[in-house]
């Protein structure tokens, strides 16, 4: 059974009578353990997808299994419990609290998970190490580089060891090098941890880091390819 199973899935937004066709008879299906690159121009309707399948927004036909069930087979509470146990989200805007530190930061999902308290700043620590950054973890977000910013974003999605990790255009903020690292580690955390990985992106070179490419071109998949020559990750991140 496929972890995401999308299938005729179209979103319609209406403002004073006028129908927009977000997206149009989307269908295709997501692997435990897959990475996958949505990949399409502004306004192509890829974002939208992202929050349909992150739970983030409703679709206005079509069927969307996660984990076998629909969203409307989960109440409110079960849907918030899977965004944030199953779920991980990284966005282009980084969306850290500016004048708490690294440790906080990272520590924040955990506040609405069952973890125990004494056992937070541990799976936390943890989660920060994992992408290089221990000797910030005093820091405040606001003085910390984009490409450690969004590492920080990485690290929070990561400590209640979701199902899949979301991300939105994660490299639209950084420059060059900070870019490629952080796809490196994405792209690490799904071959070494075996993490299920969706991206968004509008850029190819970011696209290739993944197994998959679903282009999306005026709210229809224009095709689903395997990339045949994938980027490769480095074995560290640099300090």
């Amino acid at each position: 059974m496929p972890l995401i199973d999308v299938k005729n899935i179209g979103k319609t937004y209406y403002n004073d009578r006028v129908e927009t066709h977000a997206l149009r008879d989307v269908s295709f299906e997501i692997n435990e353990g897959e990475f996958v690159a949505i990949m399409g121009p502004s306004g192509s309707g890829k974002s939208t997808l992202l929050h349909i399948l992150g739970f983030l927004d409703r679709h206005t036909n079509g069927k969307y299994r996660f984990d076998g069930k629909t969203i409307d087979d989960y109440s409110k509470e079960e849907i918030a419990h899977v965004r944030n146990k199953k779920m991980g989200f990284v966005f282009q805007s980084f969306n850290l609290l500016a004048r708490t530190t690294v440790l906080e930061n990272v520590k924040l999902p955990l506040l609405y998970s069952d973890v125990k308290k004494s056992m937070r700043d541990e799976i936390a620590l943890k989660a920060i190490e994992s992408v290089g950054l221990s000797h910030r973890i005093s820091h405040e977000s606001s003085q910390l580089s984009g490409g450690e910013k969004q590492r920080v974003a990485i690290a929070r999605a990561l400590v209640n060891k979701p199902n899949v990790i979301f991300a939105d255009e994660p490299t639209g903020n950084l420059d060059s090098k900070s870019g490629k690292m952080v796809m490196e580690f994405i792209q690490k955390l799904n071959e070494e941890e075996g993490h299920t990985i969706i991206l968004i992106t509008h850029e190819t070179y970011t696209a290739e880091h993944a197994q998959r490419i679903i282009r999306v071109l005026d709210g229809n998949i224009e095709s689903d390819t395997k990339v045949n020559h994938r980027h490769r990750a480095r074995d560290h991140f640099e300090k």
